[in-house]
Formats: structure tokens, sequence, C-alpha cells
């Protein structure tokens, strides 16, 4: 046998061998495609009949959770509402007329004043309380008050100071120190059924 025949016939038996190596690669590859197939399925089903005993009570909290969401909207409307009504309490302190103004802010000045001597701070929009008001208060009072230079970013009331000590009496602290103490029945009162 010559050199080009031997050669030949090695190529041959490989490529017979190649053959059989890939056939055999084949059926090995589709006989692990069908058992993972067989698998997959077995998952799928497993899943499949989870998903269906579980359905309920997955369903079950998805409305838990949607009734928690509705509760919460709810309440964030319900408190924007209450703010809302005190807000207008404020504005409505703000837009009292003179007489009623000054009554109140006299009866505030009566209660605040420790010394009689402070310093009273308005609102630089203030349009009540005024030198001659105040000169009046003090006669009526026996009082030494003065109206002070600084003004304070208040909507209304005012601000008692005497050296370090403040005495804060606008209407915003007025309105935060009752709302604490009313905001349940203002609750009641806006939201029972």
């Amino acid at each position: 046998m010559s050199l080009a025949e031997i050669k030949k016939k090695i190529e041959a038996d490989a490529q017979e061998e190649a053959g059989k190596i890939l056939e055999k690669a084949r059926s090995v590859v589709e006989s692990i495609k069908k058992e993972a197939d067989g698998e997959i399925k077995k998952i799928e089903d497993t899943y499949g009949e989870r998903f269906r005993k579980e359905q309920p009570e997955i369903l079950r909290r998805r409305e838990i959770v949607a009734a928690l969401d509705v509760k919460k909207i709810e309440l964030g409307q319900k408190q924007k509402t209450i703010a809302d009504a005190f807000s207008q309490a404020l504005s409505q302190l703000s837009l009292l007329p003179g007489e009623k103004y000054l009554s109140l802010v006299g009866n505030l000045l009566l209660k605040a004043t420790e010394t009689g001597d402070e310093t009273v701070i308005v609102s630089n929009k203030e349009k009540h309380i005024s030198q001659e008001w105040l000169a009046g208060f003090n006669e009526k009072h026996g009082k030494k008050l003065v109206l002070g230079e600084e003004k304070a970013p208040i909507s209304g009331g005012f601000i008692l100071k005497k050296d370090a000590i403040e005495t804060n009496c606008s209407w915003e602290m007025l309105i935060r120190w009752i709302r604490d103490d009313i905001e349940a029945g203002v609750v009641k009162r806006l939201f029972s059924a």
C-alpha cells in the first residue's frame, strides 16, 4: 500500500469515527433535550399548581394593599382638609374688623405682659396696633408698653419682647396652640357620618 492510500484510509477511518462520535453526541443531546423538556414541564406544572393554590391568598393580599393605599389617600385628604380649616381660621383672624381685632389684642396683652414695660413687635402689615392705640391701652391699664421698631414675619397679633425673652402671641402661634387642643373635635365634626 502506498503512502497516499494509507493517508486516504486514515482520513476515511477518521471521518467514519467522527461521524460515529457526532451521531452519538447528537443522540446524547437529544436525550438531554428530552430530559430537560420533561423537567421544564414538571417545573411548569408544579408552579402552575402552586399558583392555583396560592392565587386566592395573592388576591387577598392585593386587596389588603389596595385598601391600605385608599386609606392612606383618604388620610392625606383629611389631613389637608384639617390644615385648610386651620389655615382658614388664621385668615379669619387676620381679617377681623378693627374693633374686634384690637379687643382680642388687648385681652392677649393683659394676659401676656409680665412686667408691663415690654416691647410690642408687630407685623410690617399691621393695620390696627398703632402707637396711639398702645398709648391708650397703657393709660387704661397702667402699663408702659412700647411699639418696637423691628417687625416680625407674622400675619397678625404681636410678639412681646423683654431683653432676650419673647412671648409669641402671633395668630400663627395661637392657632398652633389651639390646634392641639381642638383638632380631635374638628376631625369629628368634619368626618363623622
